[in-house]
């Protein structure tokens, strides 16, 4: 029976304040960010440690979407200095031109306050402001309504109101999609309402009430859209980067969580040697400690062997956000530390290519399996110096029609290789021919 390694984290030597074990991975890792964040305050102000902890937690927006609100935040600008223009070109056509008017004048004193606030304090939205910037959009949209109600012509006469859809364009890369999409949706109910109301509906006015209602919306819902999409890309390339680092790592290694828990343990370790140096427990050591000691050995243990079983492309696929839900791996000899670096990167490109944007993946289904070995089947010699490893791969996902160029190019990198479809699934078996004794 195999024991469960112990927690050593939790456990407190002598003199120790003693705290709750943490019960998951995250509030480990969390704990003990938390105690390096606790320890740094107390660095002198001018230390490299200070000046880090300061530069992080600078607020801003996340993955680079704050150059997208900086282009929102133009075209709201550009739709404000229009829509101002139009407003006094038509002042002498308006029965009572004070209520638009002042609905402009809140509307710039509110983007100036948030303008400024940006500056001030960063590209961050908190879920309080959020909701004042909606209630001063709503004053907006009310004034200038009762001010254009006794002209009859929404379609004609609005421009402050308008101009409240466009505020939510640079609000998109700041608030979750959800949020702006739930503002969208009332302004365009408020539209609808206030055009039923306020317009006769004929052959003549539908086609600048919908233009107008396309105006609100339409920019906003593409902000959305686009920001959305931009921080998939990122994610995804973020993504590569960190599963393109495993090309270059040895046969055997761990994996950056892996490399995490071990960061833990090395604490645990030179806890218990400094209390051991400095007297605190004094050998020989107490029982505690004794259990200390021993649960730490065995955790070490366990992470060498995991260590030797566990290859470069087992900790890309598993540490990657996007390959770790669509493609299962099945290596029992672990013969992917055996690729070279040109043969594993040809793999991991066509990986990606098969795998595509993730979009319609159902959780937890695979839908590319890749299976190296045996050696030795027929068509597969094995020499005293080389062998050739069969590798498996079976695309559930995408047709074959839809893998480019780079696919390709990537399974020529691995080796000689046949490919065909047998109902409905992509079969490539690839020829990868490497070394019996690597260097890596």
């Amino acid at each position: 029976m195999t024991r469960t390694p112990e927690d050593t984290i939790g456990r407190s030597l002598p003199g120790d304040t003693r705290q709750p074990a943490p019960r998951t991975r995250r509030e480990a890792r969390e704990r003990y960010r938390g105690t390096e964040r606790r320890q740094a305050r107390g660095l002198p102000s001018t230390s490299t440690g200070a000046r880090s902890l300061r530069q992080a937690a600078k607020p801003g927006a996340s993955l680079g979407a704050g150059h997208l609100g900086l282009g929102a935040a133009v075209l709201t600008a550009l739709e404000a200095v229009s829509g101002i223009v139009f407003f006094l070109t038509g002042w002498s056509g308006y029965q009572d031109p004070w209520l638009p008017a002042a609905a402009w004048i809140l509307f710039v004193i509110a983007a100036v306050g948030v303008g400024l606030s940006v500056m001030t304090y960063g590209e961050r939205l908190t879920g309080v402001a959020f909701a004042l910037i909606c209630v001063v959009l709503s004053c907006v949209v009310t004034l200038d309504f009762i001010g254009i109600w006794p002209e009859h012509d929404l379609a004609h006469t609005a421009s402050a109101s308008v101009a409240a859809g466009f505020a939510l364009l640079p609000v998109a890369t700041l608030r979750p999609a959800r949020e702006v999409a739930a503002a969208i949706a009332v302004l365009g109910l408020a539209f609808v309402g206030m055009s039923l109301a306020s317009t006769p509906i004929t052959t003549d006015t539908i086609p600048g009430l919908f233009s107008l209602l396309a105006l609100v919306i339409v920019p906003p819902s593409v902000a959305i859209f686009v920001t959305h999409r931009f921080r998939q890309l990122v994610q995804r390339e973020l993504d590569r980067v960190l599963v393109q680092s495993n090309v270059g790592a040895p046969q055997f290694a761990v994996g950056m969580l892996a490399s995490d828990e071990l960061a833990r343990l090395d604490l645990a370790a030179e806890k218990l040697l400094d209390a051991v140096a400095n007297g605190t427990d004094p050998l020989p050591l107490s029982d505690a400690s004794s259990s200390v000691a021993a649960s730490l050995a065995t955790e070490l243990r366990l992470h060498l062997i995991e260590g030797r079983r566990e290859t470069w492309l087992y900790h890309a696929i598993t540490e990657s956000d996007h390959l770790g839900r669509a493609v299962s791996v099945a290596d029992p000899s672990s013969l992917a530390g055996h690729l070279t670096p040109a043969q594993r990167d040809g793999l991991l490109q066509a990986l990606w290519q098969m795998v595509g944007d993730g979009r319609g993946h159902q959780p937890g289904v695979p839908v590319v399996s890749v299976t190296l070995g045996p050696v030795g089947t027929a068509g597969h010699p094995v020499s005293d110096e080389t062998m050739d490893v069969p590798i498996v791969i079976e695309s559930r996902g995408v047709p074959r029609r839809r893998l480019g160029p780079p696919a390709w190019t990537g399974l020529q990198r691995i080796g000689p290789y046949t490919e065909n479809v047998r109902e409905g699934v992509l079969h490539i078996v690839a020829h990868c021919v490497v070394s019996r004794h690597p260097n890596m």
